[in-house]
């Protein structure tokens, strides 16, 4: 059963729901252990399994927004381009094509509430809405006989499709954050709110935990209640009960032995019943939305996983980005490198420039360019700093180096000293994204994992660079830069190049 006490144990008590009263049936009641077994059941209240508590409906808040907009956003313009067409009935014909544009909008789930980074139709989707409407309004004029002139009503409804793309755009770009409670075994538990409550750049966040068995969980979030190790009546009452007293809008559970095929289903039953959303944790750590696609056969749920992409059209069109970028950067730069490289001549003696040979795409080395940070001799000086080295993998960082000139802590902070190597990108031995680009001691110190890391192009900038860079670990590094490496994308990589303008602003973890 769920509610049960642990003899012997660092967690005392009864488990589950604190003060919930727990359905008790016969059937349950056959289930209980031995009394020569760790396991002793309290007597409960009998509670029906009518009485769970049910989620408390939160009706979305944009939906009348979104309505609205596409009521006006279709309407008004339609009737301003009739009218100025001197088309007749602007308005008699502009009232209806609204109303229909919303009711096409509906029926294809433009309004639904999505999960955190589910797109509403994908980037085609007001398109695919916008020929809809065109193909019902074709049919009603058909019918009708008459109406204005087809070039001027289809140029009439352009600016309702124009602002549906806007709104799409503006809905991706806003994080909406879920309160999760995750289920599931001590371990699995733990992995699950670590990983989640630790990085940033998703909309989750674990707020409680409710652990499967008697292990305790080590993550330091509340326990408001405990499974049996068994199958129980009162499995979805806790977990309901959970996820209210924390005002968890998600249950992520987290599959093991304990939570077998069947225990899931019935939770999944009662949670949907209840009003509360349901996610399952999957083993493919690392593997992105988009690359995995859902199919069924024989009762089964399969999971196929695309290949990262290696070439095609968005590789071409990556080099073409990264080609233009870097060429256009260097011009409209250009006043700004010539200031920088002449402080870092007067600052210090030295050369403006600090080369250095790196490994890049299938490990093969080239030279970096980057304006000079250090004093003159920093690479003879190295090896008396190695007792200081601060990280714990093969890449040497220290916070407070005293081979940092004064000028160039601060091209560090705002990641200055790195524009050189757009001369890098525009050569092809870099690319605007990717992973950060190793020494040659670094590479020879590699596993098999870690070499992953040279499948790409190294990258001006990176989710290593918007994530913390240096304040982040070895491990936390090249698992960012691995997970680029399998799952990067044209889009993927704009919205990396957006967060480094915020990441060098703030200025975190450079040093």
């Amino acid at each position: 059963m769920g509610h049960v006490e642990i003899p012997e144990s660092d967690i005392s008590g009864p488990v589950g729901l604190a003060g919930a009263p727990r359905p008790r049936t016969a059937a349950s009641r056959n289930r209980a252990v031995a009394p020569e077994q760790s396991w002793r059941a309290p007597t409960t209240v009998e509670r029906d399994h009518a009485e769970r508590p049910r989620a408390r409906k939160r009706p979305d808040p944009r939906v009348p927004f979104l309505v609205l907009t596409d009521l006006l956003g279709l309407g008004a313009p339609a009737w301003f381009v009739l009218r100025a067409g001197e088309q007749p009935g602007a308005l008699t014909a502009a009232v209806p094509a609204a109303l229909l544009w919303t009711g096409v909008r509906a029926v294809r789930g433009r309004y639904a509430r999505r999960l955190p980074g589910e797109s509403a139709g994908g980037p085609y989707g007001p398109l695919g809405d916008w020929l809809a409407l065109i193909g019902v309004l074709a049919v009603l004029l058909a019918v009708r006989g008459g109406g204005p002139d087809p070039a001027t009503a289809v140029a009439a409804l352009v600016p309702g499709l124009a602002l549906a793309v806007l709104a799409g755009v503006a809905g991706r770009l806003r994080r909406e954050t879920r309160r999760v409670l995750v289920v599931g075994e001590a371990a699995g538990l733990d992995r699950a709110v670590n990983l989640l409550n630790s990085r940033k750049g998703h909309p989750y966040t674990a707020v409680a935990v409710v652990p499967v068995g008697p292990d305790a969980p080590d993550c330091g979030t509340p326990v408001p209640g405990r499974l049996a190790p068994e199958p129980a009546d009162d499995d979805v009452s806790t977990v309901l009960g959970g996820a209210f007293a924390h005002d968890a809008d998600l249950v992520l559970v987290a599959p093991g032995p304990q939570l077998d095929d069947d225990r899931l289903r019935r939770l999944a039953w009662g949670l949907h019943d209840g009003g509360l959303a349901l996610c399952v944790l999957s083993d493919l750590s690392g593997v992105a939305a988009a690359r995995v696609r859902p199919a069924s056969a024989a009762g089964l749920t399969l999971l196929h996983v695309a290949a990262p992409l290696r070439r095609g059209p968005q590789a071409l069109l990556k080099t073409v980005v990264d080609r233009a970028g870097a060429a256009l950067g260097l011009l409209v730069l250009a006043p700004l490198l010539f200031g920088v490289a002449l402080a870092v001549r007067v600052s210090s003696p030295g050369p403006v420039f600090h080369r250095q040979t790196r490994h890049g795409r299938h490990n093969r080395p080239f030279t970096m360019w980057k304006f000079r940070t250090m004093v003159a001799d920093a690479e003879s000086r190295r090896e008396q700093l190695s007792a200081a080295n601060e990280s714990e993998g093969p890449m040497f960082k220290m916070r407070r180096d005293p081979r940092v000139t004064r000028i160039g802590h601060a091209l560090r902070r705002t990641s200055v000293d790195e524009l050189p190597q757009l001369l890098n990108v525009l050569r092809g031995d870099m690319s605007l994204v990717g992973p950060r680009p190793p020494l040659p001691e670094e590479v020879s110190r590699y596993d098999e994992r870690e070499l992953r890391r040279l499948a790409v192009r190294p990258g001006l900038t990176g989710l290593w660079q918007v994530s913390g860079r240096s304040d982040l670990s070895w491990q936390e590094t090249v698992s960012l830069d691995l997970w680029y490496v399998d799952n990067w994308s044209v889009a993927t990589d704009m919205g990396l190049l957006a967060r480094t303008v915020r990441a060098v602003t703030d200025g975190r973890g450079a040093y």
